[in-house]
């Protein structure tokens, strides 16, 4: 969801009007499914209900600052473990669904 971008990538939209709206048509669509990132837009997709699938890749790396995960999130989601892969430099990717 932008304010200031005119154009996005091929395999982007850009959304102008109601977030939830929008993504709920794109999830009625045919296709593989719908792929997020970054901070503000799995926060706002999580406040409303539309994440179905949450996969995380931890780095054996201690970092110390950078932007924290669905910081001001409104209430607890409580997920459970659905499938896990650890790789040869030690990053394990755990996928992820609510608790329905």
């Amino acid at each position: 969801m932008s304010s200031t971008l005119e154009q996005v990538d091929w395999n982007a939209e850009l959304v102008r009007a109601d977030l939830g709206e929008a993504v709920q048509r794109l999830k009625e669509e045919s296709g593989k499914g719908l792929f997020v990132g970054g901070v503000k837009l799995p926060l706002a997709l999580t406040e409303l209900g539309l994440i179905d699938e949450y996969e995380f890749v931890v780095h054996p790396r201690l970092a110390g600052h950078g932007p924290t995960l669905f910081a001001g999130l409104s209430k607890y989601v409580d997920l459970l473990l659905v499938s896990r892969l650890e790789f040869g430099s030690g990053a394990m990717a755990m996928r992820y669904e609510p608790r329905r």
